[in-house]
């Protein structure tokens, strides 16, 4: 198995967040064609949608924030070589955890339950870097 392989996942993942948040918002442009002006920044066109339609731009936001880190992450691994099954899994649980925050979020939006998720992720996170550091530092 690849490192590769999570990366893939969190960007097939993306990819469908990005669909949802077409599906949603282009109903919305349509209806307001000619009178967009008002929103020049995606945040002002949200007072025009329904809660459960600005949870899907809020997770549009989030999906490409912290991610950004992961991708870097995984690219580091596979060209310095030095993926490890720890590493693989970290990637995988990391992936799963970010799928949970979205759902989370498009679903109940439980602010609590998606800080949890968020805190899991982010410690996933922080833990696959740091390995690759002390890896660098005791080599």
């Amino acid at each position: 198995m690849s490192i590769l392989d999570p990366m893939l996942a969190m960007l097939a993942w993306s990819g469908f967040i990005v669909a949802i948040l077409l599906l949603t918002r282009i109903p919305v442009v349509i209806k307001q064609w000619g009178n967009l002006q008002y929103a020049k920044h995606s945040d002002e066109l949200r007072p025009k949608m329904s809660d459960k339609f600005r949870y899907i731009t809020d997770n549009y936001n989030h999906i490409f924030e912290q991610p950004t880190l992961f991708y870097a992450a995984l690219i580091y691994i596979h060209l310095a070589d030095t993926a490890s099954q720890t590493n693989i899994s970290l990637a995988w649980a990391y992936v799963s955890v970010r799928v949970i925050h979205s759902l989370i979020q498009l679903t109940s939006n439980n602010v609590s339950w998606r800080a949890a998720s968020f805190a899991t992720s982010s410690l996933i996170l922080i833990g696959l870097i740091s390995m690759e550091i002390f890896a660098v530092l005791s080599a």
